[in-house]
């Protein structure tokens, strides 16, 4: 199989196109690959091509695009997941699960039990980090689209999420809430779109949960306690699952 390369400048035939430094280097210093080598590109947003190197060099690589390749398949519903910025790096592993799984983007949020800052989110680099991570992810599972990562942002109820798609659902600890229903409660009609809401290591505040109310449906996962970086990718899957999508 052809090593497999992210470019996003790639979208007409034939067109002779730069690789990204990342890629450029991975291809001509991990793979060694040279003038003439075959590999496939992906643009990112669906468009997937056979490819050649046309010129490589340490700094710099080049490749002449050949015919378009039919992509793998999208889910066909646009699942969001707002997540609650985790500590340490278990947010990488957050965002490569994601983008495995098929979300179609993905909103940090710092919460009220957050342990990290916004401030200091904005003032560091893992913002790009992870849209290297869904780049690196994409690639290993063989999407052709990247998911868009938003920016973090604060969490102050429901307001400040109303930009992501509706419904929303907020996963919550089982008797967080009473109306909360598991997985198999939720309407068997798959929507155009959804949002999945996952807190941090301390979970939600009552505030936070209550405030919520009224725009999230909060879920529970019944009796499972989860890590907070695995709850997202098994409340996903149970999702994607009662939908009928995977």
């Amino acid at each position: 199989m052809n090593a497999r390369f992210y470019a996003p400048d790639a979208h007409e035939l034939g067109a002779e196109i730069d690789l990204p430094g990342d890629e450029a280097q991975h291809l001509s210093r991990v793979l060694r690959l040279k003038a003439g080598d075959s590999l496939t590109v992906f643009n990112g947003s669906g468009g997937e091509f056979t490819a050649v190197v046309a010129s490589a060099t340490k700094t710099r690589v080049r490749v002449r695009l050949g015919d378009r390749i039919t992509a793998k398949a999208e889910l066909p519903m646009a699942l969001t997941l707002a997540q609650a910025v985790l500590k340490g790096d278990k947010m990488d592993d957050v965002v490569r699960d994601a983008v495995m799984l098929g979300f179609a983007a993905v909103q940090p949020i710092v919460t009220a039990r957050s342990e990290v800052s916004l401030s200091a989110l904005t003032r560091s680099d893992r913002h790009e980090r992870w849209q290297r991570i869904a780049v690196s992810s994409a690639k290993q599972c063989g999407r052709a689209v990247v998911p868009a990562i938003a920016p973090p942002i604060a969490f102050e109820g429901p307001a400040s999420l109303a930009h992501l798609p509706s419904p929303q659902f907020l996963l919550v600890e089982p008797g967080a809430s009473t109306a909360a229903v598991t997985v198999a409660g939720v309407g068997a009609a798959r929507p155009a779109a959804a949002t999945l809401l996952v807190g941090p290591e301390g979970g939600w505040t009552p505030g936070e949960v209550e405030h919520s109310a009224h725009h999230a449906h909060p879920l529970t996962l019944g009796t499972l306690t989860l890590r907070a970086d695995a709850a997202a990718v098994v409340a996903g899957t149970a999702l994607l699952t009662h939908w009928k999508l995977i």
